[in-house]
């Protein structure tokens, strides 16, 4: 099965720049659908970013973050060919996580 994430960090100088990708409903359970029926809540709890292993940037979500959630940030002490981990999981116990080399 192929990630629900896509990531990208680049590196200038010591600074690195990451974006990320997560495909994911984000269901508020406040939406109905097509037969009026709500739609049960289904997001993502937490996101978590390593680099070489080390917890940089954490994430807690809830119900009011849109579809396919989109996130960039920077951070410094990173250089080309480190280790970037995404990890979430979801309301529903689901979870994925995707590693990235910088460039």
């Amino acid at each position: 099965m192929a990630s629900s994430i896509r990531i990208r960090a680049i590196a200038t100088g010591n600074n690195v720049v990451v974006q990320s990708l997560i495909q994911h409903p984000m269901d508020s359970g406040f939406i109905k659908d097509s037969k009026g029926q709500l739609i049960p809540p289904h997001y993502i709890e937490t996101v978590t970013f390593e680099h070489n292993g080390k917890n940089i940037f954490t994430a807690d979500w809830g119900p009011a973050v849109a579809k396919d959630p989109y996130l960039k940030f920077s951070f410094d002490g990173g250089k080309k060919g480190d280790t970037l981990t995404v990890k979430w999981i979801d309301n529903k116990g689901q979870s994925d996580s995707a590693d990235a080399t910088i460039a």
